[in-house]
């Protein structure tokens, strides 16, 4: 079944898979660099995980998915960004935002007064420090665990 709710024009739905081979699920979905994609995923994430009865991951993982798509609209290096949500294990996914920009995500440290630069640092609290990012040959991708794997 395809991930369609709440995507905007120009999305492009990956259909939810279980991989037999390696027990694992995932779903994911090819966003337009534009502002109302970051609402899309996370109306991916947040079904997905209601799909896998882990609605108690619903606030932390959409907060996620909402920093890492929002750096990547910001990118604007492609035409689409992928937004990927995987189930690693009974109480635990990964959430992956890929695009076509090579710089690698940085945390700082924002100033009281900064309008922005809190998002990564946002990400490594409600992940415990378990993200992290790898540079592909026309971009990266930036991903970040929640949840204990068992």
């Amino acid at each position: 079944m395809a991930f369609t709710a709440g995507m905007p024009p120009g999305a492009e739905p990956l259909a939810a898979a279980a991989t037999a081979a390696s027990g694992t699920e995932s779903a994911g979905v090819d966003l337009p660099y534009r502002a109302e994609s970051v609402s899309a995923a996370r109306s991916l994430v947040r079904v997905q995980l209601a799909a896998w009865g882990l609605d108690h991951l619903v606030d932390d993982a959409q907060v996620i998915v909402s920093e890492l798509a929002t750096n990547a609209s910001k990118t604007g290096c492609r035409l689409r960004m992928r937004v990927e949500i995987e189930r690693l294990g009974a109480n635990a996914v990964q959430i992956r935002v890929t695009d076509g920009c090579r710089v690698l995500p940085v945390m700082v440290e924002a100033g009281r007064e900064a309008l922005g630069g809190r998002g990564i640092a946002l990400v490594h609290y409600l992940t415990g420090g378990h993200w992290g990012a790898d540079q592909l040959p026309d971009g990266k991708i930036v991903h970040a665990e929640l949840g204990a794997v068992a």
